[in-house]
């Protein structure tokens, strides 16, 4: 089966130069330090939330093509901040998800929750952009990325005011995590193959909070200060991302160590998503 994630980047590679070549970093960095900004804590948001729910616009995914093909951000999203969204993530690629970064820029003026630029992040460029159009976070995804890269991009963001939703899908790529995470994300979506399972959000919740120090593929003293660093109350908020689709699961998920529950789909297939997604916190 084709890996969906690396003809993804590398498009996403593609996409960088050309912006780059029409509008240069230098110009763009330019642009984005002087442009006005309020920022909000998404991690501060989900801690304090009693649901949790991060609400995406998400119109299309590369399994299964359009979800909400006439979607237009202005009708969803201040109705998802209206109706009790925790965060809302909207997608930025255009060519897999039918998303665009202008509708950032649209949507900040009109919501005050925290706003996730969802994305295949690989370059500065990307986060420098990401601070013009007013985003508060932005998703980097250790499956694209060698941990020296995520590391760098992560140091980057926060300079620019910007927290980091670090996704992760594996034990493995724990390896990633380090303390200046904000949030960890537990993809249930395998980038490769785009089959979901929300189980894999329980295996990793049990090997950050259950397993003993030895269960974790890493070197012993690392995985030691990783563990302690996940298990503090001041660390990480834990992010189930994917594949949920009912209340019960968020609770599940919730008694499991998880804070924050990143959803589109279940909300974008329905003719009013705001609507379904007040629907859903009400049975919560």
């Amino acid at each position: 089966m084709q890996d969906i994630l690396s003809q993804i980047v590398a498009d996403k590679r593609i996409e960088v130069a050309e912006a780059k070549a029409a509008l240069p970093l230098e110009q763009l960095r330019e642009m984005a330090l002087a442009a006005p900004r309020s920022t909000r804590s998404m991690k501060a948001a989900l801690a304090s939330s009693s649901s949790g729910i991060i609400s995406e616009f998400k119109r299309k995914s590369p399994s299964k093509g359009w979800i909400h093909e006439d979607a237009q951000p202005g009708d969803v999203v201040p109705g998802y901040a209206a109706s009790g969204a925790s965060a809302i993530s909207i997608l930025t690629d255009y060519k897999y998800f039918g998303g665009k970064l202008d509708f950032i820029r649209q949507m900040r003026p009109l919501v005050d929750v925290p706003i996730l630029r969802k994305d295949f992040i690989i370059d500065e460029y990307q986060l420098f952009e990401a601070r013009l159009v007013g985003a508060d976070a932005v998703l980097l995804i250790a499956a694209c990325l060698s941990v020296e890269e995520c590391s760098s991009l992560l140091a980057k963001a926060h300079e620019l005011g910007l927290e980091v939703l670090l996704e992760t899908h594996s034990e493995s790529e724990l390896a990633y995590v380090s303390p200046d995470v904000d949030m960890l994300g537990v993809n249930n979506r395998n980038l490769g193959t785009f089959h979901t399972d929300v189980a894999n959000s329980f295996k990793m919740a049990k090997a950050i909070y259950s397993a003993p120090e030895e269960g974790l593929t890493a070197p012993a003293t690392a995985r030691r200060k990783m563990l302690a660093y996940l298990r503090k109350p001041a660390g990480p908020v834990l992010v189930s991302e994917s594949g949920i689709s009912n209340t019960e699961t968020v609770r599940k998920l919730r008694e499991a160590g998880f804070r924050g529950f990143l959803m589109g789909e279940n909300f974008m297939k329905e003719s009013d998503p705001a609507g379904a997604l007040r629907n859903f916190i009400a049975e919560l």
